[in-house]
């Protein structure tokens, strides 16, 4: 076994993948299932649209993020013992998600359902501040790599498995309950999971615990710089994706079936292929040569959706472009979030990496969303993938720049 490999057995990153698992569980269970669920019991589409709202605590939780630094729980230490709290409450409110129906009490399940994701967000900003702080600089990639497969693993059990066993085996209630079961089961690896070697200290005040974590990051040499890299790094990306779905349907001509199958099953595969192999890789290359090795690979792989525009339709060639984006596309996310964790700062790393992660979403919700649509409109299809290329070299160019800085992240403190 390399050492590159003998990373994932590591104390401190072994217990992430169930982590990542109990973090991806509650978002279906919020979102596309619960919809179904209502679908089923002929909830009306109006109705089943408001509930689109109840995710609303995923995009909102950098708001809250300063209490999750400053507040320290009786038990298990101030990242630990969050987690515990969140999962043991996510299981109780999951739980009792299963007690009721959206035919006949749709109100009392949606807010529930708002519950979970608040209680699932707050999860989320204490696990990935826990990363932040447990693992060591050459563990990133591969923690980063474990988080991502527990989570995929979540989102099959609790999305395309849960609308199994409710339509086939258990009924909708006894699933949701079943649900929080495996919540409950997950709790056992935050009692597992090791505390940080340094644990840092909590602020010593709320405000101090709001106003530092953008003080001490803003006072950084670069500080803006770093910022825009965050955005542009997977703009491209995020370009190629944007309308990905709509292409291979009403541009390529492959029917849902097709483009469902491909994208749940070999994307999810690529996606988690990527990121395992893409943090065994940083384990030798560092983080910078990394960044800029996986962000060429990024780029170039959107030129698959530029090949599939071109050529006579073909499933194989569909499978082998999308296979390649999402194998990619994880390579990148493993490097790109252990940047994010490297710019942390431990004593804020609730506050900073909610925020941090917050902005890597502004390209993908207020770039790419709405410009693609025009652009796709102007050049064509074609036209459009070659110019994700060139947008995905900005963000490159930027890391080129940004290289001292990044190697500086992995220095010694």
């Amino acid at each position: 076994m390399t050492v590159a490999s003998h990373v994932y057995f590591s104390r401190r990153v072994a217990p992430l993948l169930v982590l990542g698992f109990a973090s991806g569980l509650p978002i279906a269970l919020t979102g596309g299932t619960l919809q179904a669920w209502a679908t089923v019991e002929q909830v009306s589409l109006e109705q089943i649209g408001f509930l689109t709202l109840v995710g609303s605590a995923y995009t909102l939780k950098f708001l809250w993020a300063p209490l999750m630094d400053r507040y320290v729980p009786p038990i298990l230490g101030r990242r630990r013992g969050w987690m515990l709290v969140t999962q043991l409450l996510l299981a109780i409110t999951i739980m009792a998600m299963g007690m009721l129906s959206p035919k006949s009490a749709l109100l009392p399940l949606a807010l529930l359902a708002v519950m979970v994701a608040f209680l699932s967000a707050t999860q989320d900003i204490v696990f990935d501040a826990y990363s932040t702080d447990v693992l060591r600089r050459d563990e990133r990639g591969a923690g980063v790599a474990i988080k991502v497969l527990g989570y995929r693993l979540a989102m099959v059990v609790s999305g395309g498995l849960a609308l199994i066993l409710a339509d086939q085996w258990l009924g909708w209630g006894p699933m949701y309950v079943l649900m929080g079961v495996l919540m409950l089961l997950c709790s056992a690896a935050t009692l597992w999971a090791p505390e940080p070697e340094q644990p840092a200290s909590a602020p010593r005040s709320l405000g101090v615990a709001v106003v530092e974590p953008f003080r001490e990051f803003f006072s950084r040499r670069g500080a803006y710089t770093v910022l825009t890299l965050i955005v542009l790094y997977k703009l491209g990306d995020a370009f190629a994706g944007a309308l990905s779905t709509t292409f291979l349907i009403r541009g390529a001509g492959f029917d849902p079936t097709e483009v469902g199958t491909v994208n749940k099953v070999l994307g999810l595969l690529a996606t988690i292929v990527g990121a395992l192999a893409g943090g065994s890789l940083m384990a030798r290359w560092g983080l910078y040569r990394s960044l800029m090795a996986f962000g060429i690979l990024q780029a170039i792989s959107n030129l698959g959706y530029w090949v599939i525009a071109v050529s006579p339709k073909s499933l194989w060639l569909m499978a082998t472009a999308i296979g390649v984006e999402n194998l990619c596309g994880g390579l990148g996310t493993a490097s790109f979030v252990a940047l994010l964790m490297a710019l942390c700062q431990q004593r804020f790393s609730a506050t900073q990496f909610a925020l941090l992660s917050a902005l890597s979403a502004v390209g993908r919700i207020y770039l790419a969303g709405p410009l693609t649509p025009p652009l796709v409109h102007w050049l064509g299809w074609p036209g459009f993938f070659l110019l994700t290329v060139a947008i995905a070299l900005p963000g490159l160019v930027l890391l080129w720049r940004q290289r001292r800085v990044i190697d500086a992240l992995e220095s010694p403190a």
